[in-house]
């Protein structure tokens, strides 16, 4: 009698979890490298609004617009285009052409930035795709990011026009919703990386993966807020802290009507809630830590909460110092990258909660 018998052959499943691996490496490599073109986009934005350059091109070439001017004329044009709108006509009146290339230039690269990221998130993608190197689980995520990414290229068009016709600066609405949903994007994108890392296998109660999820979505409400403030230029007012405007909590947030409005256009208000924020922010950051290091004592996850509030609090430090010093562009990006540090690292510290994707590999069983 044939006795049968499953045979398994051990080198298989070690070869295709070796193959998953390096897949899952270079598809974090990639993504690294997309979070540091997002994180330099953010903060040439940052500077192309602090210098007030936003507004220097006033129309949207998408293709035509990656090549600069090239001559004199070329240059007179782009400038001739620059004095219709109202920020020259109010505020720049008298502008020399050379004056008018140091702000041109910094949206350029801004749009630049745009567009190559664009191309360095798109055709790694397409190449990982068609070498199958992206599990099935996340090929969807990545396609959303790819069109996000490119809706975000209207919203930025779509802010750069509510400062063409009537204001002399964009929408703070609209910067506001440009900046938060590039939060979105790289966040989203720390999240897949950070899924396809290897993690410890600490565990701590479901509790604190939800509290670390209420605690990123803080950060972003404050890069939020922070936008608000910036579009509304509320941080050149009120230069003093802890107080501002002599008390702790000053006087007419509510002056204009209906009252909603001084939520988003009142400076004085806007400022305030930004403050209100950090100081909820650093709170639950150390509520955080205090509760992990009670409930899972020497674990990674514990560790990462004593990093994070010490993250919070340095970037507190540089909110306050932006604000006394009333803005100057050095502190004011430093602070502005402070932020999107603090969210890698929030949305990092949630995602190692839940752990590693899945391995789609399977043992091969042969009869």
């Amino acid at each position: 009698m044939v006795q049968s018998a499953a045979v398994v052959d051990d080198a298989a499943p070690l070869k295709a979890e070796q193959s998953e691996r390096r897949n899952r490496r270079a598809l974090r490599i990639w993504l690294g490298i997309v979070l540091a073109a997002l994180f330099a986009l953010v903060l040439v934005g940052g500077a192309t609004r602090l210098t007030d350059s936003g507004l220097s091109i006033t129309e949207w070439k998408p293709i035509h617009g990656v090549i600069p001017p090239l001559n004199a004329q070329q240059w007179e044009e782009e400038f001739q285009l620059y004095q219709r709108i109202p920020q020259y006509q109010q505020l720049n009146e008298g502008m020399t052409v050379g004056q008018f290339k140091s702000i041109f230039w910094w949206e350029w690269t801004h749009r630049l930035l745009a567009r190559s990221i664009g191309l360095i998130f798109g055709l790694p993608l397409l190449v990982f795709w068609l070498t199958g190197r992206v599990e099935k689980r996340l090929r969807l995520p990545l396609v959303g990011l790819l069109a996000l990414g490119g809706f975000q290229g209207f919203i930025g068009w779509w802010m750069v026009s509510s400062g063409l016709s009537k204001l002399t600066s964009v929408s703070q609405y609209r910067l506001a919703t440009h900046l938060t949903i590039a939060c979105l994007i790289f966040a989203s994108c720390v999240w897949i990386m950070r899924g396809l890392a290897r993690h410890s296998a600490d565990r701590a109660p479901a509790s604190m993966t939800r509290l670390a999820g209420v605690v990123a979505f803080l950060v972003v409400l404050q890069i939020y807020l922070g936008a608000l403030v910036a579009g509304l230029d509320a941080g050149m007012s009120y230069n003093t802290w802890p107080l501002m405007d002599g008390a702790i909590i000053p006087s007419d947030l509510f002056a204009q009507h209906p009252a909603w409005r001084n939520l988003f256009e009142n400076p004085k208000t806007v400022q305030f809630l930004h403050r209100c924020g950090a100081y909820l922010l650093w709170a639950m950051a150390l509520l955080q830590m205090l509760l992990l290091q009670q409930k899972a004592p020497g674990t990674t996850h514990a560790r990462r909460a004593i990093v994070f509030f010490g993250l919070v609090t340095l970037q507190a430090i540089l909110g306050i110092s932006t604000l006394l010093m009333q803005v100057p562009i050095d502190v004011a990006l430093t602070h502005q990258a402070g932020a999107l540090v603090v969210l890698f690292f929030a949305v990092a510290h949630w995602r190692g909660f839940i752990g590693e994707y899945p391995r789609e590999t399977r043992v091969v069983v042969a009869d």
